[in-house]
């Protein structure tokens, strides 16, 4: 077959499996539990370079497909998922529709831009990346749910609190400042506030 199945790439499949499922969720109105899709993805997606690092022998075939694969992964989880839960928010209207597109457009930019910046840095070095440049598009799993949850809590006009939130999000994916890779201590910190979110939002139910 086709492509690579190898453990180095089940995160990545799995975290994209997990963004379709909250697609099926906002298509059946259930954005709550598209939310929760959401952070999974980004669960998944924090540890599969993790993963695939521990495979020493793996060809230049393998990392380049690792990449490709890893960023088409992240357009369907972080880019086109977010997207379509703000316009089911916005129930089709013009302004949430902009930005919804506009958001999935930045998205779109910024990972092809950094397949290319993450090929060339790799051709000249090993070392581990150490900065992006503008605001990596995983981010959304947690600041979406953050920022809903914030609004459910104080009684907030969800769709109004997701166009800002993405439309700040679009920004920053194009915007070319520099921002420190988390090291494992700052994983650790995401990791736990996540699973704190995670907790809250199920017992918060639908």
């Amino acid at each position: 077959m086709l492509g690579y199945y190898n453990y180095t790439v089940v995160l990545t499949y799995l975290g994209m499996l997990s963004a379709f499922a909250g697609i099926t969720y906002v298509m059946n109105g259930n954005i709550h539990t598209a939310l929760i899709c959401l952070m999974f993805a980004g669960l998944f997606d924090m540890f599969d370079g993790k993963v695939a690092s521990t495979k020493k022998s793996r060809t230049d075939r393998e990392k380049k497909f690792g990449i490709q694969i890893d960023s088409l992964s992240d357009l369907i989880s972080f880019g086109a998922l977010p997207a379509i839960m703000l316009y089911a928010l916005c129930e089709g209207r013009t302004a949430g529709t902009c930005v919804a597109g506009l958001y999935l457009l930045c998205a779109l930019i910024r990972l092809a831009f950094f397949n290319v910046d993450e090929e060339e840095r790799q051709s000249k070095t090993q070392e581990a990346r150490k900065f992006y440049l503008g605001l990596p598009v995983t981010t959304s799993a947690l600041i979406l749910p953050t920022f809903m949850q914030i609004g459910t809590r104080f009684a907030l006009p969800l769709d109004v609190v997701a166009t800002i939130t993405l439309l700040a999000m679009s920004i920053a994916f194009v915007t070319p400042f520099q921002l420190k890779k988390p090291g494992n201590a700052g994983k650790a910190v995401m990791t736990v506030f996540g699973i704190t979110l995670l907790c809250v939002m199920f017992m918060g139910g639908n």
